[in-house]
């Protein structure tokens, strides 16, 4: 969608001018892993107006393939407005307008499997399977066990005020989690989506996926990860061939205090630093294109880990949804901290430019 930001805080009433810029959560892990050098392909279908020439050209600035994006004739490119304040506040609002958007149809039938199967890995968001039971079809499609298929990735972003009945959207959301390889979900939304607390009640509840990351906030992140057996990578759980080559034995972890095992998982938790947030929107989709990008690199679980929350950061330090992730080798060198370098991390706006100093508390 098309994002309209606020010029000052306060209620949408007052806000007496917007910034357009981008926004979705789809979009903005393409746009993130771009950034960090990974060729990418967006999927997706907008309205074959300005807004949506805005999203194509602009997310193909980024290095996006969006060649594979459909232009719909009749139905317009989704819009949103939204209010500068945390989601978790009760100042936050949101105004969306795109019930009968473009994107809202997309379906197996728009969206050929062959046009999102031919990478590595495929990323996919709750949000899509909540706008129309065409698109729920399609994320059913995508997560279901096929031959070949790449190693699903799913990001839960439970959003209950976007089903018509929550307790609906959450059983259809652990549905989808459950044909995934690697999920992401919150602590705090797998809570008021399938009523579970704590990240091992969390793993209880969705025991399928090869890895799954619960995130914590600013507590950090855990990642609980199927060990190999007898020297083999564990399976991917919808794919009917050996999906779990990208996920083999992982590289060292820098400044790993180690990992725990505990039943068949390796759990591996990580806490974020410190950062001075300027906008906390776009942070979940960033911290998994930091995650994704460290796997696709070969990295452990501390390394995928540390690199989520940085990119994460990154975002965190910006108004926008995107923000411009640190160059590799800059973020190489901060995950490679040991754990009380690590600890004592300390980011504020502008922290991704090498000439910055990182502070410490």
């Amino acid at each position: 969608m098309v994002t309209f930001l606020p010029s000052r805080p306060g209620r949408l009433a007052d806000a007496p001018s917007f910034a357009r810029t981008i926004g979705g959560a789809e979009s903005n892990v393409a746009c993130a892993l771009a950034a960090a050098g990974h060729r990418v392909k967006w999927v997706s279908r907008v309205g074959a107006d300005g807004f949506g020439d805005h999203l194509v050209e602009a997310i193909g600035a980024y290095g996006v393939d969006v060649s594979a994006v459909g232009r719909d004739a009749v139905r317009p490119t989704g819009i949103y407005f939204r209010t500068a304040t945390d989601r978790a506040t009760a100042g936050h609002e949101v105004a969306y307008y795109r019930a009968g958007s473009a994107a809202s149809a997309m379906s197996p039938a728009t969206v050929p499997y062959d046009s999102v199967g031919d990478g590595r890995v495929l990323h996919l968001s709750g949000i899509t399977a909540a706008l129309s039971d065409d698109c729920l079809a399609l994320m059913r499609s995508l997560t279901a066990p096929r031959a070949g298929r790449p190693v699903v990735s799913f990001d839960v972003n439970f959003r209950a005020g976007l089903w018509r009945d929550a307790a609906v959207g959450g059983r259809v959301l652990l549905e989808l989690a459950r044909g995934a390889s690697v999920v992401f979900v919150g602590e705090d939304e797998a809570e008021e989506a399938w009523g579970v607390r704590g990240a091992a009640a969390v793993r209880a509840a969705l025991p399928e996926p090869q890895v799954l990351v619960v995130k914590r906030g600013a507590a950090g992140a855990v990642v609980f990860e199927r060990r190999a057996e007898q020297g083999t990578p564990p399976p991917d759980p919808g794919a009917e061939h050996d999906g779990g080559a990208a996920f083999g034995p992982p590289a060292a972890n820098p400044g790993a205090a180690g990992p725990v095992e505990t039943g068949r998982d390796t759990v591996t938790t990580v806490p974020a630093p410190l950062v001075d947030v300027v906008a906390p929107v776009g942070a979940g989709d960033a911290f998994a294109a930091g995650f994704l990008s460290a796997t696709l690199r070969g990295l452990g679980a501390t390394a995928r880990i540390r690199h989520g929350h940085l990119m994460a950061a990154a975002a965190l330090t910006v108004p926008g949804d995107l923000g411009a992730p640190a160059r590799t080798a800059h973020a190489d060198r901060l995950v490679a901290l040991d754990d009380e370098g690590w600890g004592r991390l300390h980011l504020g706006p502008g922290w991704t430019g090498e000439d910055q100093e990182v502070r410490t508390p």
